[in-house]
């Protein structure tokens, strides 16, 4: 996290959404350090409240008080939607196998864009919360059904029949390849990459 950080030139933080505690969605949480003491305060970490427990329990450590180190990290848990400046976020769990991860639109000024990462199926929930959004990054591991994760046949697809304005894949493994997935993909879809930014106008 801490290169991710200071790759796009961000200094501080006013909280962190996790998904699911999946380790490569939660093991950066060490670099919260260096965040919480420029902030002189501790960082609010949300999330639902079985993830909550988990991460309370591995990473003890971030979250109490103990000997020479002070905590850094406030667990809050979430509920279906929360304010965020000028934005509204709204959260749906999604299914990741055999556990949920956390789905979430951002809404802003009639504008929307959603994250839906790690997730197996569209349920309705799912289905209801990100339709007609104008941004959709959404999981796409692999070109084949994956028990856990979403293919890109139904990634596109699903984005075709919910209206979705602009589509970036995420989260793909080396089946993946980026220049054969620009020469094939629709206009409006796209592989996200890393320091890729989406500005909402």
């Amino acid at each position: 996290m801490r290169g991710q950080l200071l790759a796009a030139q961000v200094g501080g933080l006013d909280g962190v959404i996790v998904t699911h505690n999946h380790a490569d969605h939660c093991h950066g949480i060490d670099d919260l350090r260096r965040i919480a003491q420029i902030r002189g305060a501790r960082v609010p970490i949300y999330a639902r409240s079985h993830v909550l427990d988990r991460l309370t329990a591995r990473f003890r450590y971030i979250f109490k008080d103990g000997g020479f180190y002070s905590a850094v990290a406030e667990p809050v848990e979430l509920g279906s939607e929360m304010p965020f400046g000028d934005a509204n976020l709204r959260f749906v769990d999604q299914p990741h196998g055999g556990i949920t991860s956390l789905g979430i639109s951002i809404e802003e000024g009639g504008r929307s864009a959603v994250y839906a990462i790690d997730f197996s199926d569209l349920t309705d929930d799912m289905r209801m919360l990100y339709e007609n959004s104008d941004v959709w990054i959404a999981d796409c591991l692999t070109r084949r059904p994956h028990p856990t994760h979403a293919h890109l046949d139904a990634v596109l697809e699903w984005a075709r029949e919910m209206g979705i304005g602009a589509l970036y894949l995420s989260h793909m493994n080396n089946s993946m390849d980026y220049r054969t997935l620009v020469s094939e993909l629709p206009d409006w879809a796209a592989p996200a990459h890393d320091g890729l930014e989406i500005e909402l106008s």
